[in-house]
């Protein structure tokens, strides 16, 4: 069962959470969006910029989607208080807790850009030049 699966709470109400949640930890800016069916939310903190974009899939009616697009952002609000919890008591910190949604200069998350090196380090046995260990 997934978390939120039959959530009622309102996609709107979700996001007003999620930036009160990031405004309450220091965020200097926050923005949402949507294009098909991909959601994004961005802001800043601690000196760096964070984007989540989540894919909303399609179910068989409206009403399936829309409850997909509640549960998902239900999903994303929970994903973002346990980041900042753990930065909070001292378990984690900032960047380690949103390395993969930290925007680069070039604009691609860190994500974006080391996840298919980490994959093609594993199908290749070989180091890439930018996961290699620096001594």
């Amino acid at each position: 069962m997934a978390y939120a699966e039959s959530t009622t709470v309102t996609v709107s109400k979700s996001r007003i959470e999620i930036e009160e949640l990031i405004r309450k930890h220091g965020a200097g800016q926050f923005i949402s969006g949507y294009s098909g069916s991909k959601v994004m939310i961005g802001f800043t903190a601690s000196g760096r910029q964070v984007r989540f974009v989540m894919e909303v899939p399609r179910g068989k009616t409206d009403k399936q989607t829309e409850q997909l697009e509640r549960q998902r952002w239900r999903a994303l609000l929970l994903v973002i208080k346990a980041k900042f919890e753990a930065i909070e008591s001292g378990v984690s910190c900032f960047d380690d807790e949103f390395m993969t949604h930290i925007v680069l200069p070039n604009g691609q998350t860190a994500g974006e850009l080391v996840i298919p090196q980490i994959e093609a380090a594993y199908q290749s046995g070989q180091m890439p030049p930018l996961l290699t260990v620096l001594e």
